[in-house]
């Protein structure tokens, strides 16, 4: 046996809410599209988190190489101090002085190449993370969107959709404006 209310429950569902509808439509659009500005906004994060990495890696291997050029350039001074305290041995030293001379050249080069490669990653870093917070502020107000949705289909409150409309529309619109 059935009761009143089973009845009105029935009959409520195979009674179509066009605004109910709207709302759950509407809240799926928002929740689809938010989904893709968060990928997007983690794949700018891990591209800028990449970059940041490549420019510390080779910060690191320029500070080796400049190392390794201080090295040779003290190797040189030596080289240049002993030959002019010994006369005698003169060219063996200069040869020394030459060969220190033409490493640290070579490694001097080696070391701003590393600073110029560190440099572009580190630039490359920070143009790939200026969408990231764009798209972060995007996500924070289609999530708005979608709570002031539901709100709107508990309490029926037309005004209330148009808002979280209002809502997604600023938060698709800085979405796409993350790239310019």
């Amino acid at each position: 046996m059935r009761g009143a209310h089973e009845e009105a429950v029935e009959e409520r569902a195979n009674h179509r809410e066009p605004f109910g509808q709207q709302v759950a439509i509407f809240s799926a659009l928002l929740a689809t599209v938010g989904a893709i500005v968060s990928f997007l906004g983690g794949h700018e994060q891990n591209d800028a988190l990449y970059y940041k990495n490549e420019a510390v890696l080779m910060k690191a291997r320029a500070s080796d190489a400049w190392a390794y050029y201080q090295a040779e350039d003290i190797k040189r001074h030596l080289a240049e101090t002993t030959a002019a305290l010994s006369p005698s041995d003169q060219a063996r030293h200069a040869a020394d002085v030459a060969r220190y001379a033409h490493r640290g050249h070579a490694l001097r080069a080696t070391a701003e190449s590393y600073d110029r490669r560190s440099e572009a990653a580190d630039e490359e870093a920070r143009r790939a993370l200026r969408p990231h917070t764009k798209l972060a502020i995007a996500m924070s107000l289609l999530q708005i969107g979608i709570a002031l949705a539901s709100i709107s289909a508990l309490t029926r409150r037309h005004w209330l959709l148009r808002g979280a409309g209002v809502f997604a529309l600023i938060g698709i619109g800085l979405s796409i404006g993350a790239w310019f």
